[in-house]
């Protein structure tokens, strides 16, 4: 047994707490999720010049029940952004009249954003280019067996060890 094979910890010392493991697993996730991030992004700005923080906005927002504006907290949520970061995002969706604030029901400090028609068409324009780099992505990890079950999962809802 190597040094390194000896000093992992396998055990964990806290109920339900991580060990070495996991963490190698959750890495290996990480990177396949920062590499499919790099290549949605790289694509979006190319064919569309919209970050893919933009898209994932407008995709958001797109998904609003009938068209209802969402509160700024639940968006920040859906995208996996900090509040503050949501809020200068929807700053330059306005500023590109892609979307709009809007005072919230209740007691007038809730804030919330809305597509406008050209945010919406601007967010079909590139839907395409995104769910095919996504696509291209998910089946090139396939090849990776560390990665392949998540990919599988994200393609098919399924994990790939049942087929």
């Amino acid at each position: 047994m190597s040094e390194r094979t000896a000093n992992r910890t396998t055990k964990h010392p806290v109920a339900g707490s991580a060990g070495d493991d996991e963490d190698d697993r959750w890495c290996t996730a990480v990177r396949l999720l920062g590499r499919i991030e790099r290549e949605l992004d790289v694509r979006l700005q190319r064919r569309h010049g919209l970050p893919l923080s933009e898209y994932r906005a407008l995709c958001a927002l797109s998904r609003a029940e009938a068209g209802a504006a969402m509160r700024m907290g639940e968006l920040a949520d859906r995208i996996g952004l900090k509040d503050s970061t949501v809020t200068r995002l929807i700053a330059r969706l306005e500023a590109q009249d892609l979307a709009e604030r809007l005072q919230g029901g209740g007691d007038g400090r809730a804030v919330t954003a809305a597509l406008t028609e050209a945010g919406r068409q601007r967010y079909d324009e590139a839907a395409p280019t995104y769910r095919a780099a996504l696509g291209a992505q998910l089946h090139a990890a396939r090849g990776n067996v560390h990665l392949a079950d998540l990919a599988a999962w994200v393609r098919d809802g399924e994990s790939s060890s049942i087929h």
